[in-house]
């Protein structure tokens, strides 16, 4: 008799489970979009016009409106649940979001991003270097940072345990005004404003703030970027570059980021953004680990000119030198000279960059 109660009870049981679940009300859903880009590309091209096309599934419920962006700009706002528009202008180069957000009369919402890459449409010139004289340069300095400054050189150098900052005379490579960085620190780029010297550090986001003067050390200051590596200033704020493919502007009172912009060329987006050096509204920059210098277009970031440096150090070292890359850039406003020279170097030149024959 026990055994035979059983399976009637399991049924009962089951029954009274179902019923109690068909019962219980439905949670309402969530809506679903997609965006469509077309043309389907890998890569788009700086200033190309797209058309997005957007669906949105509701399983229950109304629309109370649908909203498209364009890197964070609405470009527009409705109820229909499949709709496009046409003629975007693609106007920034690597990374662009398109952004779906669905809400529905419940208050329920739901969001989608599609991210599409975009090269430049400008192919960069090709240029070589001639140079036109050269100057002794310690081979203790592992150069961050260079820069040129009513008649001196100033030079950020790296590495633990000797990282600091020198101002040194051009015609001989002696340094006249040196700090030494505690030596927890990688020094890093450094730049010149308003009688300032910034100077970043390697990882451990914080940089310092000396008089020009003096280089006693009067501020420090955060920024979120994971590493620090080049600066420059455009004359009204600081241009720091962090290894990869950003350039970021700070302000630079309170370090607050005033935009970022990506570099690129035709081909693609450029990794390994290193020493920076501002000249004539445009931004020069070391790819770290090359011989190649670029010059950038800093409102969008397009690569304008790729200059080839290969071969300058070779007849200035010795087989026993222990040189590292190319990397310091440095600029004389007042006379219209280039600078440049590489970490442990034993020479720093002054260059022309010319169009290659």
């Amino acid at each position: 008799m026990k055994r035979s109660a059983f399976p009637l009870l399991l049924v009962f049981f089951l029954l009274i489970n179902f019923f109690s679940c068909s019962n219980t009300p439905k949670r309402p859903r969530k809506p679903v979009s997609t965006i469509t880009v077309r043309p389907i590309k890998r890569n788009y091209v700086y200033g190309e016009k797209v058309s997005v096309n957007v669906k949105t599934k509701l399983k229950d419920g109304e629309i109370e409106n649908i909203k498209l962006y364009y890197n964070n700009q609405l470009l527009k706002e409705g109820t229909s649940l499949n709709f496009t528009v046409d003629g975007i202008e693609i106007k920034t180069l690597g990374t662009s979001n398109f952004k779906v957000e669905a809400l529905k009369t419940d208050a329920l919402k739901n969001s989608r991003v599609k991210t599409i890459l975009a090269v430049s449409n400008e192919t960069p010139k090709n240029l070589t270097y001639k140079i036109v004289n050269n100057y002794p340069h310690s081979k203790k300095y592992y150069t961050q940072g260079l820069e040129f400054y009513n008649g001196f050189l100033y030079e950020g150098t790296g590495e633990y345990g000797s990282s600091g900052l020198f101002k040194i005379k051009l015609t001989n490579g002696n340094a006249v005004q040196s700090y030494h960085m505690p030596d927890k620190y990688f020094g890093e780029g450094i730049t010149i404003l308003n009688n300032k010297i910034y100077q970043l550090t390697y990882k451990a986001q914080e940089g310092f703030i000396y008089n020009l003067k003096d280089f006693a050390v009067i501020d420090s200051f955060q920024y979120k970027s994971k590493q620090g590596w080049g600066l420059t200033n455009d004359g009204i704020n600081l241009i720091m570059s962090d290894g990869t493919q950003f350039l970021t502007w700070l302000n630079p009172e309170d370090f607050s980021v005033i935009k970022k912009v990506e570099v690129a060329n035709n081909k693609g987006i450029l990794n390994n953004i290193n020493e920076l050096e501002y000249i004539n509204g445009t931004i020069y920059a070391n790819l770290y680990t090359t011989n190649i210098i670029v010059q950038i277009e800093p409102e969008t970031g397009k690569v304008m000119s790729k200059i080839n440096i290969d071969g300058i150090i070779n007849m200035y070292h010795n087989r026993a030198d222990r040189i590292d890359v190319l990397n310091g850039i440095a600029y004389d406003k007042k006379l219209d000279k280039i600078f440049i020279t590489g970490k442990l170097w034993p020479r720093l030149f002054e260059v022309e960059f010319i169009e290659k024959q």
